[in-house]
């Protein structure tokens, strides 16, 4: 997770231990990010908002995508930080972008459909 020069290369035990550390932490914090996520839903829909099944769906993969393609577009091409193979960088990065994108649209889509009519006052 870490760039693989100077004190953080995945080589040495003590890049690899930091490098895991970052991970770990990456983790933990995307953990949280879900857990208030799913706070906020449970508190909405406690409240009477409508939850229609397709609109939800659509919305996580919404943001599924939209996370791939920011992670894929800085820490991939932007930063280098790591890459999806680093045998074949350009296919599998680029791979990774366009499943990005195809998540973020297809669920947009999805939400779209699935969401109720707005009424006209």
């Amino acid at each position: 997770m870490l760039a693989s020069t100077g004190n953080h290369s995945a080589t040495t035990i003590a890049g690899l231990e930091d490098n895991t550390l970052a991970d770990g932490l990456l983790h933990a914090r995307t953990f949280v990010a879900a857990l208030i996520g799913l706070t906020l839903l449970w508190a909405a829909v406690r409240k009477g908002a409508a939850l229609a099944g397709r609109h939800l769906l659509g919305l996580m993969l919404a943001g599924w995508g939209a996370f791939y393609l920011v992670e894929g577009i800085v820490d991939h091409q932007i930063l280098t930080v790591h890459h999806v193979n680093p045998d074949h960088v350009m296919l599998w990065d680029s791979l990774f972008l366009i499943l990005g994108a195809v998540l973020l649209l297809g669920g947009d889509a999805l939400a779209r459909s699935g969401a109720a009519p707005k009424r006209k006052h």
